[in-house]
């Protein structure tokens, strides 16, 4: 069973993406709503991971003033420890980098401390000091 990521293109795909987002940041980590969605929804380039043709992961990335950062990766708990998350982070690198503005640009994301041993398979290292986003704990990382 290998996770599919394809880049989301329609409105279905996105709210497949937002539904699994209000899953695991809104229901399981209690993230404020208001907090999970902002103004860079539909100016960021969105990812679905499928297992059997369910939607169960979802990622994004977006160009800022420090490069590009990674973000809202998010895999459901039922399927955590598939491979899931390694497939959305091998997908969002590549499609970076075959972006005409992805090349050469810094990459980084803010990991929750769980996740950071997933980013550093990729070669993100640690950036700085712990800090709290949405009342979770994150480290800052970037790409080597």
């Amino acid at each position: 069973m290998n996770p599919i990521v394809e880049k989301v293109t329609t409105e279905k795909g996105l709210q497949a993406a937002f539904q699994i987002r209000d899953l695991v940041f809104v229901v399981e980590q209690e993230v404020d709503a208001a907090e999970e969605y902002d103004e860079f929804e539909f100016t960021s380039v969105h990812f679905l991971a499928r297992l059997d043709d369910l939607p169960v992961g979802t990622a994004r990335w977006r160009f800022t003033s420090n490069g590009v950062k990674m973000e809202r990766f998010a895999v459901l708990k039922e399927v955590r420890g598939h491979g899931v998350g390694e497939a959305l982070v091998a997908a969002v690198l590549k499609d970076i980098a075959m972006h005409p503005d992805g090349k050469g640009k810094k990459k980084y994301l803010h990991a929750q401390i769980h996740a950071m041993p997933l980013y550093a398979k990729f070669g993100f290292q640690q950036v700085g000091e712990q800090f709290e986003e949405c009342a979770i704990l994150h480290y800052k990382m970037q790409l080597a």
